[in-house]
């Protein structure tokens, strides 16, 4: 599903700058290039006027100074999650057949983060802008919005973008996955999570599975959450943790695949019978499932399409085509494989 909104507004300059903060265009170059001596009081004005509009310092000197250079910055929360290599690899299959090169930003799920790897990639005038999420910090999104160039916020549409959105609804795909496993009968059901606080989409995820419990009088019995990354170790751990405490549990939703496969592979270790004593479910799809002795219930949320859809966004806006607000709403697919399906549906 695609729609279009209203395009962003022009590239902010220095002259609006210069008319917020009430000192010439030569003082706030001075200021925002550190140079030139220039008093306290007209440095905190002119830097407080650029933070409240979302103005980008431009780091092309010379002739360059008007233009975008051919990159592309792509902006992540991880390397280590096995998701956004995937994102990456669609983005690079579509800018390969272009001029423009994507550079990565990591941001460690923290908007401060965020914050400095958004403000360092524009001052460069990058051809356009891929960011996962939709959820940024007020200073953030005045950046983007004054940037001027193609933004694309990738991996999720339950929210407001910027301009232009690639992704799935996590509260439909966590509301299929609770209507999946309750079609299979599962009645005590448990949920363990990672970076929940941070993982907006996680948590929207969990919003959408318990919305749908609810409408079945039902909900999470028992539940585990834990601020480190997404390991196997860290699943098997959790898994013990939440059936030793809440043994009559019948299922557990797992926020993502890596501490979902570890759960399972503790509960093969104790020969428990997965799914007739209890069902599994993770979400990603990675393909580390494929190695496992028995394949893990997940849903595949389309990252590598994703990532094409994105890159053929700026690439396209980049060469003067396309238009601007783009929202592409793409369908998250239930595998059940060996771990949900107690019944045929």
């Amino acid at each position: 599903m695609t729609d279009d909104v209203s395009p962003p507004r022009r590239p902010l300059t220095l002259r609006d700058v210069s008319e917020v903060s009430g000192v010439s265009e030569m003082t706030v170059s001075r200021v925002l290039r550190n140079r030139g001596d220039v008093s306290a009081g007209t440095r905190d004005k002119v830097l407080a006027a650029a933070r409240d509009l979302g103005y980008v310092p431009n780091k092309i000197a010379g002739a360059l100074a008007s233009s975008h250079v051919n990159l592309v910055a792509v902006i992540i929360p991880s390397l280590s999650n096995m998701v956004f290599p995937e994102v990456m690899t669609g983005i690079t299959e579509v800018l390969d057949a272009t001029d423009l090169q994507p550079v990565v930003g990591v941001t460690n799920y923290s908007p401060e983060r965020e914050e400095k790897v958004l403000y360092e990639m524009l001052s460069w005038r990058p051809s356009g802008i891929i960011l996962a999420g939709i959820e940024h910090s007020e200073a953030s999104r005045r950046m983007l919005r004054a940037s001027g160039i193609p933004v694309v916020e990738i991996m999720d549409v339950d929210g407001e973008p910027v301009d232009a959105v690639v992704g799935i609804s996590h509260r439909r795909a966590g509301r299929q996955m609770a209507e999946a496993i309750l079609r299979q009968g599962f009645e005590q059901i448990g949920f363990i999570g990672t970076k929940m606080p941070m993982d907006h989409r996680a948590r929207k995820r969990f919003e959408g599975f318990t919305e749908a419990l609810a409408k079945r009088g039902m909900e999470v019995v028992d539940q585990e959450f834990y601020d480190g990354g997404s390991a196997l170790k860290k699943g098997r751990e959790m898994t013990q943790t939440l059936l030793e405490r809440s043994p009559d549990i019948d299922f557990i939703y797992y926020s993502n695949d890596m501490i979902g496969a570890g759960g399972l592979l503790w509960c093969l270790e104790r020969k428990i019978d997965v799914p007739g004593r209890l069902g599994l479910a993770g979400f990603n799809g990675v393909d580390l499932l494929d190695g496992l002795p028995c394949r893990l219930a997940t849903m595949d949320a389309g990252r590598a399409e994703i990532g094409r859809q994105a890159a053929r966004i700026v690439a396209d806006r980049a060469a003067g085509v396309g238009t601007a607000g783009q929202r592409i709403v793409l369908e998250p697919r239930l595998q059940p494989g060996d771990t949900l399906k107690r019944y045929k549906d």
